[in-house]
């Protein structure tokens, strides 16, 4: 059972992979994956070694077919030659005879139920009458059996790793495209492992919109726990992308998981070369141990939230804050700056500034401000200008005064802990009153949480927005190198908003840095993790895979040139996958596909479905522009 409030690890079995050991209480393992083809026995191990050099702790290489399955011999041999102990996982898509191989050479076999013994998925809809899915799950057992026992006798761990990308029709059919079929189709892997009284498993779900992958790991914890399972956990978020975004993504649907004690190992998937996702892997395990051992939160689960299928908490408009309107972003300007635009003409504007006790001479149009309460009042009193669009707040001392003051929304900051009777009673009072939730709290979350939780058992329906406060300047020195300060802003506060927003309880992000990080970057770090949380979609979204030996064109270059080409259509999100293995199952939550068909073969998805097939490579990136103008024209 999950406490909401109180950071704890997850109990869990321990999984033995080759000298590694992930879950129980051994530290969250990190992770890549090569992109090399398991060909090349030179480039796989010098790409391995730089991997387990950056601190990777487990290395994974696809194994398309049992020539490449037979050479992780090869690169095993290399690797331990050359001093490097860390386990190699076999990654098996497709054929389950490479599965077999592979465990004879690698410490750790991937297999995936989506298509280890399931046909290719053709997206259509099928019948199944019970006894022909019970047929079809013995054709699973039928051929799992070998594959298990010839892990047992080479003592090969598996992990068994269900992508929201490849669930098969058998799945779809009868769960739909669902967290719950995501969820039975590993069960349905689990309980034929448990019925052989094999253990050496670790599990993944992973999705690229992160709101399936979180809801789907909840929902796969609590059923494991119904069935006495304590498997250890892979946490991961599929086609995350590269740059930023790619980062601020992983580490929301990561740090949602982790920050609730769930997950033992994890990767990070980037579109970059796959070193550079071990820094990023390590800060988010770094960040989450700093919750361990905090202060006891004493708080009480609202009884009408459901921690599995959460929805958007009720509240009552304020504005354009709360109700049904998307999470507003407020930002932090010395007046100075308030009245000029710091951000680039295609980025998007904070709904609100806070300037603190002091407006500037003039307002920069259609913009909102706040204005510290005595401020407000001050200005109110004078008659000097106008006080349409400014809005005044309110710290819990200035509660007497709400009520003096006229203004169609109000702020009042309030912390977990205050005494409650006054404010309650306060915040019924007046529905124009947005809360800010403030924390200085070791476990941000909890703490945040205990506050909302708290209005919920109340009645009280004011919306609310959390304020993140960070430390963080160029001139910062710590152990993280590798990790700018900016990107430390952005995984932390990625980390401590994923929960609260995978919980239906963002009505807006506040995020502050007491540092020298450009304030630009802070205001759009908050949209991209609204966005990452499938709260506020304001720029395009890429859902690209970090490549692999499977890629079958230049990964990095296309994505480059198709970011350039579409970067200014906002909300369009489009999926740029190296081969079929998820394509065409991620394209569900894309607008439009671009997958590898062939050696410098591309074919076209819009959404789930190949409109176009086999185009030249470089011919693919136009081929694409002009699918999504010729649609856009057509909807005029």
């Amino acid at each position: 059972m999950i406490d909401l409030f109180n950071f704890q690890r997850r109990k869990t079995s321990v999984t033995h992979v080759g000298a590694l050991d992930i879950g129980g209480d051994n530290p969250v393992r990190v992770q890549s994956m090569t992109t090399t083809s398991t060909d090349d026995t030179a480039g796989s191990v010098a790409q391995a070694e730089r991997i387990i050099d950056a601190g990777g702790e487990l290395v994974r290489l696809t194994t398309q077919g049992k020539r490449e399955a037979e050479n992780l011999k090869n690169i095993n041999a290399q690797l331990r030659a050359d001093g490097y102990m860390a386990p190699l996982c076999a990654d098996v898509h497709f054929n389950a005879n490479v599965a077999d191989v592979a465990a004879l050479y690698a410490e750790k076999v991937r297999i995936n139920p989506g298509n280890y013994v399931d046909p290719a998925r053709t997206f259509k809809k099928l019948e199944y009458t019970d006894e022909e899915y019970a047929q079809e799950l013995q054709k699973i057992e039928d051929r799992l059996v070998p594959f298990i026992n010839i892990c047992k006798e080479n003592h090969t761990a598996v992990r068994i790793g269900v992508n929201h990308g490849s669930l098969s029709d058998r799945i779809r059919n009868r769960y739909g495209d669902t967290p719950e079929g995501i969820v039975e189709s590993c069960m349905e892997f689990l309980r034929i492992f448990r019925k052989y009284q094999f253990n050496d498993i670790v599990i993944s779900i992973k999705s690229s919109n992160t709101v399936v992958m979180v809801q789907s790991v909840r929902l796969l914890v609590a059923e494991m726990d119904k069935e006495g399972m304590h498997y250890p956990l892979h946490l991961g978020v599929t086609e995350a992308g590269e740059g930023e975004d790619g980062r601020i993504k992983s580490a929301v649907g990561i740090g949602a998981l982790l920050a609730d004690g769930i997950g033992d190992t994890i990767r990070v998937s980037l579109s970059e070369e796959p070193e550079c996702e071990i820094p990023v892997a390590k800060y988010l395990t770094w960040y989450i141990r700093s919750h361990e051992k905090h202060l006891l939160i004493p708080a009480e689960q609202a009884p009408d939230f459901d921690y599995l299928h959460p929805k958007r908490r009720e509240t009552v408009a304020a504005g354009n804050i709360g109700g049904d309107n998307v999470p507003v972003v407020i930002a932090t300007r010395k007046a100075e700056h308030a009245a000029v635009d710091v951000s680039s003409p295609e980025l998007p504007k904070p709904d609100y500034i806070y300037v603190q006790g002091e407006l500037p001479e003039k307002l920069a149009k259609n913009q909102k401000y706040i204005l510290d309460y005595d401020a407000y009042m001050e200005l109110a009193n004078s008659g000097k200008r106008a006080l349409d669009g400014i809005y005044p707040i309110f710290p819990v001392t200035g509660m007497p005064f709400i009520s003096l003051l006229k203004a169609d929304v109000k702020f009042l900051v309030l912390k977990y802990g205050t005494p409650s009777e006054e404010f309650l009673a306060c915040l019924k009072t007046h529905p124009e009153v947005v809360v800010v939730c403030m924390t200085s709290h070791q476990n941000r979350l909890g703490d945040q949480r205990a506050l909302v939780h708290q209005l919920m058992i109340a009645g009280v329906k004011n919306p609310v927005v959390f304020a993140q406060m960070y430390q963080h300047s160029s001139s910062d020195t710590n152990t993280f190198k590798a990790i700018s300060p900016k990107e430390q802003l952005q995984l932390e506060a990625a980390i401590d908003m994923g929960a609260l927003m995978m919980d239906g309880l963002t009505d807006g992000l506040w995020l502050m840095n007491n540092g020298d990080i450009a304030q630009e970057d802070v205001e759009q770090t908050a949209f991209a993790i609204l966005q990452a949380g499938r709260l506020r979609m304001v720029k395009t979204e890429y859902i690209s895979c970090p490549g692999c030996g499977r890629t079958l064109y230049d990964l990095r270059t296309t994505i480059a040139r198709i970011k350039e080409a579409t970067k200014g259509m906002t909300g369009l999100k489009v999926g740029i996958m190296g081969c079929i293995v998820n394509g065409p199952g991620e394209m569900a939550d894309a607008d439009y596909g671009y997958v590898g068909a062939g050696p410098n073969k591309v074919s076209l998805y819009r959404k789930q479905v190949c409109v176009e097939h086999n185009i030249p490579e470089e011919e693919a990136v136009e081929h694409l522009l002009a699918l999504i103008k010729a649609d856009q024209q057509g909807k005029q």
